[in-house]
C-alpha cells in the first residue's frame, strides 16, 4: 500500500493550488467599464421624419455591450438629458446577489435625475444574447436600448459556426413617448387603443446589409427591442437552425421562419450558399394583429440583405403566402433540465383591460392595476425587518407576491383579453410547461384534455400568452430579490400590467445594501428610501398617502358614457360661454341708434 504524503507535503500542495487559483482566476475574467453620458441626439431612422432620440455620448444607435461569461461590467451612467430622469435595465440578466443593479425605477431604484450619475456594477455568469434598455416610464422606445452579448468559451455550439452577426428588430414612432402616453392613457381613448408605430427597423435603420462569405456558417443573434410590435423574420432561400433562445442553449432546430415578441431573442445558424452570383433579402414583418387599426400609410415590413457581392443588385423581397413560424414550445434546452416537481406555490393571475373612474383604460392582474409606490419596493424590503414578509406593507397597487426561498413557483396566467401579451420575469428564466390555443379560456389543471407537460421544457424569460387563452410557467425561487413580472408591451406596462415578486425578503436583507449614489438620486428628488409604500417608517401598516389607482367607474356608467358626458358638458359650457360673451359685449353705437329709430317709428 502506498504511503500517505506527510502532512506538511499535503498542506504545501493545497497552498500551491490555492495560490494558482488566485493567480489564474483574474486572468480568466476581467472588468469591462463603460462611461456613458445619456444625451439627446437627432436621427431619422426610417427616412420619413427627423426627431430627437436618446443616445449615448452624442451618438445613436446606442453602443453594444460585449463581454465574456464571468466578466464584471461597470457602467458609469450620467444623465445628460436635461429634461427627463432615466435608468438602465439589463434585460435577461439574473443579477444574482446584485438585485440593486436591476434598474426598473420604483422597483429597485429611484430614477436618476438630469445632471446626476449612477454606477451599475455587476458580474455576468450567464452566456447568451441579451439587451439593455431604460426602465423608466416607457422611455426606451425613444432610443435608449442596445444589444448585450455574453460570449462563452465553453459554449456547446461554439464549433458550429465561423463568425457572429447581430440583428436587432424594433418599431419606430415619430412622436416621443411622453406625448404618446398622454394620448394613450386618457378618457379620450376609452378602448385603450395602443399607439401604432410608423415603421419597422433592422439595426435601428432601414436597408440594413449583412456582408457574408460563401460556404460560411454564421451565428446570427436576433433581438427584438421594440416597444409594441412582434415580428416575423425569415431569410429568403436560406434556412435557420435555432440554437439559443433568451440565453438558453437549445438542441438545433431547423426552421424557415421565427416569430419574436418584444424582448425575445433567438440565435440561429445560417449556412451561406457556395456561390456569389446573387444577394438575398431577409425580412421582418410586424404582427398587425396587435394593432387596433392599421393605417393605410403603414408599411409593416422592413427589408435587409445578405450581401455576397457588394457590386450586385439587392433584389426586392418576395411575397410569402402565409406566416408559419416555428412553435418555440418545441425547443429543448441542451442542458436537459427536467420539469420541476409539482409547485410549492401556485400564483394565478388573470389579465383584464378595463376603465376606471377617470374614463381611461387600464390593465389589470386580478383586478389590480400596478401603480408605482413612493418608496422603491426593494428599499421597503431592506428597511422593514421582519415585516418585509407581509405583502400589505408594499401597498395594494404594487401587487406584491411573497415567495419563499427555494420553493418551486408556478405562474398560471389567464389572458382574458383579446390581445396577445408577452410576459417577462426579471431575475429568472422559467420553464414553459403549458400554453393553450387561442380562445381556450381559463387554465384548469384538472382538465384531462390538457397535454402532458414536457419532460424537458423549453426555458426562456419572455413568453406570449395567447388571446383569451393561458400559459403556465415554473421556476425555482433561488434568487432573493425584488423582481418585476410584467407585460413587455411598453404601453401595457405603463397602464399597469405588472406585479412584483418579493422573493426571500429576509435573505435579501442579509446581503444587500443601498449604494450611496442610489440614495443621492432619491434625495435629489425628495423621494424616500425607507418605510412602506407610502414612506411611513413608524407604522408600517399605515398606507395613508400611498400612490393608488383612480377609483372605479360610478355604478351604471361606461367609459364611452363618461366620454360622451364630458364632451357634452364641454359643449354646453362653450355654448353658454358664447351666449354670455355675446350678451355682455358692448353694443356698437350705430346699432344702438338704429334700434332707437326703429322704436320711434313704432
Amino acid at each position: 500500500m502506498p504511503s500517505s504524503p506527510a502532512p506538511s507535503t499535503a498542506l504545501s500542495a493545497l497552498f500551491f493550488r490555492l495560490l494558482l487559483l488566485v493567480v489564474v482566476s483574474p486572468a480568466l475574467s476581467k472588468t469591462v467599464t463603460y462611461n456613458w453620458n445619456i444625451t439627446w441626439v437627432r436621427a431619422n431612422p426610417d427616412g420619413l421624419f427627423e426627431r430627437d432620440v436618446i443616445g449615448v455620448n452624442g451618438a445613436w444607435p446606442c453602443p453594444q455591450i460585449e463581454v465574456e461569461k464571468g466578466d464584471r461590467v461597470v457602467v458609469n451612467m450620467y444623465n445628460g438629458l436635461g429634461n427627463q430622469p432615466t435608468s438602465l435595465h439589463f434585460h435577461g440578466l439574473f443579477q444574482n446577489g446584485t438585485n440593486v443593479m436591476d434598474g426598473p425605477t420604483a422597483v429597485t431604484q429611484c430614477p436618476v435625475p438630469p445632471g446626476m450619475s449612477l454606477t451599475y456594477n455587476f458580474t455576468i455568469d450567464q452566456p447568451g444574447t441579451y439587451w439593455y434598455h431604460s426602465h423608466h416610464k416607457g422611455q426606451y422606445p425613444d432610443g435608449l436600448r442596445g444589444p448585450l452579448l455574453v460570449h462563452d468559451s465553453a459554449s456547446p455550439i461554439k464549433d458550429m459556426y465561423s463568425e457572429e452577426l447581430v440583428l436587432t428588430l424594433s418599431d419606430w414612432y415619430h412622436q416621443q413617448v411622453p406625448t404618446l402616453l398622454k394620448k394613450f392613457i386618457s378618457y379620450t381613448n376609452p378602448t385603450g387603443a395602443e399607439p401604432v408605430p410608423q415603421a419597422a427597423l433592422f439595426n435601428d435603420s432601414q436597408n440594413t446589409t449583412l456582408a457574408v462569405q460563401p460556404g460560411k456558417t454564421y451565428l446570427v443573434r436576433i433581438i427584438n427591442m421594440a416597444a409594441f410590435a412582434s415580428q416575423y423574420v425569415w431569410f429568403e432561400d436560406h434556412s435557420m437552425k435555432v440554437v439559443e433562445v433568451d440565453g438558453v442553449y437549445t438542441e438545433p432546430y431547423e426552421t424557415n421562419m421565427i416569430y419574436l415578441t418584444t424582448a425575445q431573442r433567438y440565435s440561429v445558424l445560417i449556412t451561406m450558399k457556395n456561390e456569389t452570383t446573387s444577394n438575398y433579402a431577409f425580412m421582418g414583418s410586424m404582427d398587425e394583429e396587435l394593432f387596433d387599426t392599421v393605417p393605410s400609410s403603414l408599411n409593416p415590413n422592413v427589408t435587409g440583405w445578405l450581401v455576397y457581392d457588394a457590386s450586385a443588385p439587392k433584389p426586392a423581397a418576395k411575397d410569402v403566402s402565409e406566416f408559419a413560424p416555428l412553435d418555440d414550445f418545441l425547443l429543448t434546452p441542451i442542458d436537459g433540465e427536467k420539469l420541476f416537481p409539482e409547485a410549492d406555490h401556485v400564483v394565478t393571475l388573470d389579465v383584464m383591460m378595463d376603465n376606471l373612474g377617470d374614463g381611461a383604460n387600464y390593465a389589470f392582474l386580478n383586478d389590480i392595476t400596478y401603480v408605482r409606490p413612493k418608496v422603491p419596493t426593494l428599499y421597503t424590503t431592506l428597511s422593514t425587518g421582519e415585516a418585509a414578509t407581509n405583502p400589505a406593507i408594499y401597498g395594494v397597487n404594487t401587487h406584491a407576491i411573497i415567495l419563499n426561498h427555494l420553493e418551486v413557483v408556478e405562474i398560471v396566467l389567464n389572458n382574458q383579453d383579446k390581445g396577445k401579451h408577452p410576459f417577462h420575469l426579471h431575475g429568472h428564466n422559467f420553464q414553459v410547461v403549458h400554453r393553450s390555443a387561442v380562445d381556450a379560456g381559463l387554465y384548469d389543471a384538472s382538465d384531462p384534455s390538457n397535454p402532458t407537460m414536457p419532460a424537458v421544457p423549453m426555458r426562456r424569460d419572455v413568453i406570449q400568452a395567447p388571446p383569451n387563452g393561458n400559459v403556465v410557467v415554473r421556476f425555482r425561487a433561488d434568487n432573493p430579490g425584488i423582481w418585476l413580472y410584467h407585460c413587455h408591451l411598453e404601453w401595457h406596462l405603463a397602464s399597469g400590467l405588472a406585479a412584483i415578486m418579493v422573493e426571500a425578503p429576509l435573505q435579501l436583507q442579509a446581503n444587500t445594501t443601498i449604494p450611496d449614489d442610489h440614495k443621492a438620486a432619491c434625495d435629489a428628488q425628495g423621494m424616500p428610501y425607507a418605510g412602506n409604500a407610502a414612506g411611513n417608517t413608524v407604522d408600517l401598516l399605515d398606507l395613508q398617502g400611498a400612490n393608488v389607482s383612480p377609483p372605479p367607474l360610478p355604478a351604471g356608467f361606461t367609459a364611452r358614457g363618461i366620454v360622451a358626458l364630458v364632451f357634452s358638458c364641454i359643449s354646453a359650457f362653450l355654448g353658454t360661454a358664447v351666449v354670455v360673451w355675446y350678451g355682455m359685449r358692448e353694443v356698437p353705437k350705430d346699432t344702438a341708434a338704429a334700434a332707437a329709430a326703429a322704436a320711434r317709428r313704432e
